[in-house]
């Protein structure tokens, strides 16, 4: 989640300032000044498409895969949880059954 004070962009204008970037031929950073926007916004928003598209090589996440291991933790953190109270009721019944 971005500051109160950053502005939100539409979908439609990041795909359009992507493609910008990428039928200009100019730089990231010309792009983002002629747009009136912040070059590292810009600059994250490239680096997201590229790597949705695949072309990145310097092992970016897919949208995808951001996705999958937000799914995978959140699965993960709920077993652990499950674990710690049945290792809680163990004990619990164990304690009952040496009265």
């Amino acid at each position: 989640m971005g500051s109160k004070y950053t502005s939100r962009y539409t979908e439609e204008f990041k795909r359009d300032a992507i493609a910008l970037v990428d039928s200009s031929g100019k730089t990231v950073t010309a792009v983002a000044r002629e747009l009136g926007i912040s070059s590292e916004s810009l600059r994250g928003w490239y680096r997201k498409a590229k790597a949705d598209r695949g072309e990145d090589q310097g092992g970016e996440l897919t949208s995808a895969e951001r996705e999958e291991l937000k799914r995978l933790r959140r699965g993960n953190r709920e077993q652990q949880q499950t674990i710690e109270i049945l290792k809680k009721a163990t004990a619990f019944f164990v304690k009952e059954n040496d009265r």
